[in-house]
């Protein structure tokens, strides 16, 4: 096991450091307009005019950081600091708070209105950089962040936070995160990405609101979100915490297993872990559904209309890895080890652009590589695999 593990760390600070951070800093830094470009295709073509979104800009900062805190190399410093630099002076809404959810390619404002997934990923990346550099400016903005979602988005009435508000932080009718999310006021995929930036700023802010609605967050996973039958999450909510879909989603179930696990760890509270740590491994168990052994894990079931999209996503690959791992290091399960090896290996073979650098968005369940879809972008970013090499390096280097 020490050997596997052994070269399991060696893989993935290869990959992170000579495939993926190198392609972000080489191919997506915008000189003439400033921060990052927003978009390569799947078949490696700049768009320089694309729109620029706050998450992949976010997600971005988020990387560069963590790679500075562990791995202490200057070029990846300027990369953080560029981007901590976009989010302040461009994406930060000086008048009302909050962040924009776009700009245009030159840097002014786009859509306006205030997605709160894309402000939690703001505040992840702010106190990841703070993490890294002790710099108080992006730690100061990092709070302000979380007092405008406590302040407009959080619902003190039946709990749990709205999907998006206008800029003015008003009320909206399209609160849809994308394209290919249900219309409702309260999901899942945020509620995630909500603990996620809390339970970062909570490991360098110890203040007493955020460590309650850090708690408040790890009981609304396991009191509203778990399907308590099937262990599954449930993906969309009316204001009254009603499910009315019955979708599937693999890469979720198994990414928030571990940073669910994450939060009530870095809380330290045993009675909170007591009950936590029994669902986060059925969470993980549940999630096993979707994975096939040297296939690595679908993306989706829809049991509504018996839809199943198995094509391999890029980042529910990578958090695959880090679920499994995170249940083999904290509950010694072997099985998960060699799950996550497993798709370890899926991943080497065939999402990795070893020519051009990067990862591929998916292999289609077909086999065949997908190009039609972005190798940089709106949500195309550096954060799932690069956070999967840093988690791996930083849980079992020593």
């Amino acid at each position: 096991m020490k050997k596997k593990i052994s070269v399991l760390v060696a893989e993935m600070e290869e990959v992170l450091t000579n495939n993926i951070l190198p392609y972000w800093m080489n191919k997506m830094v915008d000189e003439v307009n400033g921060g990052f470009y927003g978009r390569i295709t799947g078949t490696e073509e700049l768009i320089p005019e694309a729109e620029k979104g706050a998450i992949l800009n976010a997600r971005i900062l988020w990387t560069y950081s963590a790679a500075y805190r562990l791995l202490h190399r200057d070029e990846y410093l300027h990369m953080a600091t560029r981007a901590k630099r976009t989010i302040i002076d461009s994406f930060y809404d000086k008048e009302f708070g909050g962040i924009y959810w776009s700009l245009d390619y030159k840097g002014n404002p786009l859509d306006s209105k205030k997605q709160i997934y894309a402000i939690g990923f703001a505040i992840y990346g702010l106190s990841e950089y703070y993490r890294a550099t002790l710099d108080t400016e992006g730690f100061t903005y990092a709070i302000h962040l979380f007092e405008s979602i406590e302040k407009y988005s959080f619902d003190t009435n039946k709990n749990g936070y709205c999907e998006a508000l206008t800029r003015e932080w008003a009320e909206m009718a399209d609160m849809r995160l994308s394209d290919k999310d249900a219309n409702e006021r309260k999901t899942m995929n945020t509620h995630l990405h909500i603990l996620e930036p809390y339970t970062n700023l909570y490991r360098v802010w110890k203040d007493e609101r955020l460590e309650q609605q850090l708690r408040n967050l790890i009981y609304l996973f396991t009191d509203k979100i778990l399907d308590k039958d099937t262990h599954h999450l449930q993906l969309f909510f009316n204001d009254d915490w009603e499910n009315k879909y019955n979708i599937i989603s693999c890469g979720h179930d198994i990414e928030a297993s571990w940073l669910i696990h994450e939060a009530a760890l870095e809380l330290g509270d045993k009675a909170l872990l007591a009950t936590v740590e029994p669902l986060v491994q059925q969470i993980a168990r549940a999630a096993t559904e979707g994975f096939t052994p040297g296939a690595g894990m679908i993306y989706e079931r829809n049991l509504d209309n018996a839809h199943l999209d198995a094509d391999r996503h890029w980042w529910v690959q990578a958090e695959t890895v880090v679920g499994y791992l995170n249940i083999y290091q904290h509950f010694g399960d072997e099985e998960a080890l060699s799950k996550a090896v497993d798709c370890w290996t899926f991943i080497k073979s065939h999402l990795i652009d070893r020519e051009n650098g990067e990862w591929y968005w998916s292999i289609r369940a077909d086999g065949t590589v997908n190009r039609e879809d972005d190798k940089a972008g709106f949500w195309k970013c550096p954060y799932h695999n690069g956070r999967m090499c840093l988690e791996v390096m930083e849980r079992f280097k020593e």
